[in-house]
């Protein structure tokens, strides 16, 4: 059987391939499906920040700093600065008692193509709290706050707040500590790599786990799509539009994670040529593939992410001239 690829295709003829690896966890840790090498080597990216989040919970930074289900899940999202989320990035600073300046993510344009060309009308230069990651980096600076050790530095490898970082990645991945591998990501922070089979058990445990911690995250991010996404992107749409049933986060460089709570599955995928417009395109065709075996009884809305399957290729007139459509399958145990 083919692995599971996107192709582009263009007056009928194959023009671009989009290999994607793919892991899919169950309940109880194991592989349920796959696609490629799951074993191979993976970046998290922003698929990590749940995880980056959970230390400060446990350590009672909820209480401690006020804070409420809103302001952690803007820490696991890869926001829009939309309005709405740039005003509870300002309430994480105001509430934990920090400086924009404190926060090493830097700024950048936003991932909003509506919302970058307002910046652009308005001569706004973008600040750290624009940054997509700022909720996460708020929660970083807090977690060093709440212990007691210096706030500058928070995002390398070497500070106390990554080590206790270190542990949560290990800990919800089943990978140990000593076989991560590190890099520095986009926004800064020490980013983590692990196979994809740790990155799908990691989500697939946030999906189901009773830790009291991790379980308030989880909640946090189905009660607030709005703000782990924007408008108009594909994980807000998905969540809002599969309420409890699905919670799904976009990573760089062509990375998604998600998880099915009422299936007990998590899911990681990375398309190898990092193509983002491909990632979104492929979550859509894997989750299809997997109701369709293993809950084909099931209500799923696909028509709220029809953009997403195996969409047209138009030109700059709108014509149709080509699709990506999904070649290969996922190879169940």
């Amino acid at each position: 059987m083919t692995d599971f690829m996107l192709v582009d295709t263009r007056g009928g003829h194959d023009e671009s391939w989009h290999r994607v690896r793919v892991a899919v966890v169950g309940r109880d840790s194991d592989l349920v499906a796959w696609s490629g090498d799951p074993e191979a080597p993976v970046f998290w990216r922003s698929a990590a920040k749940p995880f980056q989040l959970w230390p400060l919970v446990v350590a009672g930074g909820v209480s401690a700093f006020g804070l409420a289900a809103r302001h952690l899940a803007l820490a696991c999202a890869s926001h829009s600065a939309e309005p709405a989320q740039r005003e509870v990035a300002r309430e994480w600073l105001d509430r934990v008692g920090l400086r924009e300046e404190d926060l090493a993510c830097g700024g950048h344009p936003s991932l909003s193509p509506a919302v970058a060309a307002e910046m652009i009308r308005e001569g706004v230069v973008a600040t750290p709290i624009w940054s997509n990651c700022s909720g996460k980096h708020a929660a970083l600076a807090a977690l060093a706050k709440h212990g007691e050790v210096p706030i500058a530095g928070y995002e390398t490898l070497d500070h106390p707040v990554q080590r206790l970082v270190r542990d949560s990645i290990a800990g919800w991945s089943g990978v140990p500590a000593a076989d991560l591998r590190w890099g520095v990501d986009g926004c800064t922070a020490a980013a983590v790599a692990t196979s994809l089979t740790g990155l799908a058990r990691a989500w697939s445990r946030l999906g189901t786990t009773a830790d009291p911690a991790m379980a308030s995250i989880r909640e946090a991010i189905l009660r607030h799509p709005e703000l782990i996404a924007g408008a108009d992107r594909l994980d807000t749409i998905l969540m809002q539009s599969w309420p409890t049933r699905v919670m799904v986060k976009v990573g760089a460089e062509g990375v998604y994670a998600a998880a099915l709570p009422t299936l007990g599955l998590g899911i990681a995928l990375k398309v190898e040529d990092g193509d983002m417009r491909a990632a979104a395109i492929a979550l859509v065709a894997v989750l299809e593939a997997l109701v369709a075996r293993l809950d084909p009884a099931g209500e799923w809305p696909f028509d709220a992410v029809a953009r997403w399957r195996e969409p047209e290729i138009r030109n700059t007139r709108g014509t149709v001239v080509g699709q990506t459509v999904a070649r290969g399958a996922l190879h169940f145990t």
